[in-house]
């Protein structure tokens, strides 16, 4: 017990969800109950179910523990469960059956608006928070400035927080969760309202906690982050525990089984989707050599990244970039627009798409990360930037002949690691008759 942060035993929560009713329906039922009532003057209260309800598991017999200094990451897509495992850990909701025991403070970072009162300005949040975790005033005053200088906001400090944007909202919130020394840190997919600066900034801060021997439980659909701060994590569906163990097998488990949808990331609602005043985000693309959607592309074959996105107002030079990631964090390479036909040349108005072709036999078999940015030339004014935003899988058949269908694998049949694995040319000379070379 003494080495455990967590420890979670058949935790399960349950909502009931009325089902939709016409107004009529309602109207009649009300009326019927209250005639009942008064021809039945001695009964005392009305009916306790006066609509249909369903019931919906968010979380169903979750076990799994967590020692103290351990940084554990917990994946799966929407409504796998995940905030709501937060919530009972963070004790802002309580499980419908099961346990979950934390030993230590508990700083907490979930939806934007939890934690602090929209009234009070940004100094006193601080201390309020503060408060909340044990701190005493001397303490909380000893780290204020930290806070303040990581979060941005020495402007806006005496300003009451709801009137702040939901980016300074969050910067306030992380550096208070992250800078009041709990022994367990608890950080939601929050941080995708920051700009890619700070998320950078955060998640350095992020693997800073986990080296000073502190716990760290971190939701994200960032799965570089994933592998690059987690040495283990957690995979939730529907609400059930699908698998846990190190991070890296963890996610590769989640792209291959279909369900982090990850080839495609679509902004259906212009005011949510990343940008700036110059340019707006609107999807991104995998695609392969047919030019259909591809969650997979083999390790012969080109694929193609696209960048939708609308241009605001006209005459800015810009200049459209991704990142390349490994399953395991690594940056592999980056690819910046290098089309002749815009190439420091200012642009209209208007919607574009931008494609980046990666050449077969390029990379290794595994999983790749792509994230995606803009920004404008100058000056440089970045619009947007957010990491790895898709995923594909890089696979190789070995049912053909490797060495006739030109793999740069040859007769090799074991694993190959590596980022990157180019179809290079060979050349080899006999050099046994007495070290003469043979032609």
């Amino acid at each position: 017990m003494g080495d455990l942060a967590i420890r979670v035993e058949d935790l399960s929560k349950r909502y009931r969800i009325g089902l939709a009713r016409s107004r009529r329906e309602i109207v009649t039922d009300f009326g019927s109950t209250i005639s009942k009532i008064l021809r039945r003057p001695r009964a005392s209260t009305l009916p306790t179910r006066i609509s249909k309800s369903d019931t919906f598991w968010a979380l169903k017999d979750v076990s799994f523990e967590v020692k103290r200094g351990e940084a554990v990451g917990i994946i799966g897509r929407n409504g796998a469960g995940k905030s709501t495992l937060l919530k009972i850990l963070s004790r802002i909701i309580e499980p419908t059956t099961g346990r979950a025991e934390i030993h230590g403070r508990v700083g907490s970072l979930l939806e934007v608006g939890t934690g602090f009162h929209p009234e009070l300005t940004g100094r006193d949040n601080i201390y309020l928070n503060g408060a909340i975790l044990g701190m005493k005033k001397v303490e909380i005053r000893r780290k204020f400035d930290e806070i303040v200088a990581f979060a941005d906001i020495e402007r806006f400090l005496d300003t009451p927080v709801k009137r702040y944007s939901s980016g300074m909202y969050v910067r306030l919130a992380f550096a208070v969760a992250a800078h009041l020394e709990p022994e367990v840190l608890i950080v939601d997919e929050v941080l995708a309202v920051g700009d890619g600066a700070f998320q950078k900034k955060c998640l350095s801060k992020m693997e800073d906690v986990g080296k000073q021997g502190r716990t760290v439980l971190f939701v994200s659909h960032s799965m570089p982050a994933i592998t690059r701060l987690c040495e283990r994590a957690i995979l939730l569906n529907e609400g059930s525990l699908l698998e846990e163990g190190p991070s890296h097998c963890v996610v590769s488990s989640y792209l291959t089984s279909g369900l982090g949808h990850a080839s495609v990331r679509e902004w259906t609602e212009p005011e949510k989707a990343p940008g700036g005043e110059v340019a707006r985000l609107r999807a991104v693309r995998v695609r392969g050599g047919d030019g259909r959607i591809a969650d997979a592309v083999d390790i012969s074959q080109p694929a193609f990244i696209e960048m939708e996105y609308d241009v605001l107002r006209s005459g800015y030079k810009l200049m459209p970039h991704f990142q390349f990631y490994t399953d395991e964090g690594v940056h592999a390479f980056s690819a910046h627009d290098l089309d002749p036909e815009w190439r420091r040349r200012p642009r209209p108005a208007g919607r574009y798409v931008s494609t980046v072709q990666v050449p077969g036999h390029l990379l290794s078999e595994g999983t790749m990360f792509v994230g995606a940015g803009l920004e404008t030339i100058d000056p440089v004014i970045v619009q947007f930037y957010v990491l790895d935003l898709v995923a594909f899988q890089v696979i190789e058949s070995l049912n053909g002949d490797s060495a006739r269908d030109g793999s740069a694998r040859g007769d090799y049949a074991g694993k190959m690691g590596g980022v990157v694995r180019p179809l290079l040319e060979w050349r080899t000379q006999f050099t046994g008759n007495g070290g003469r070379i043979s032609n």
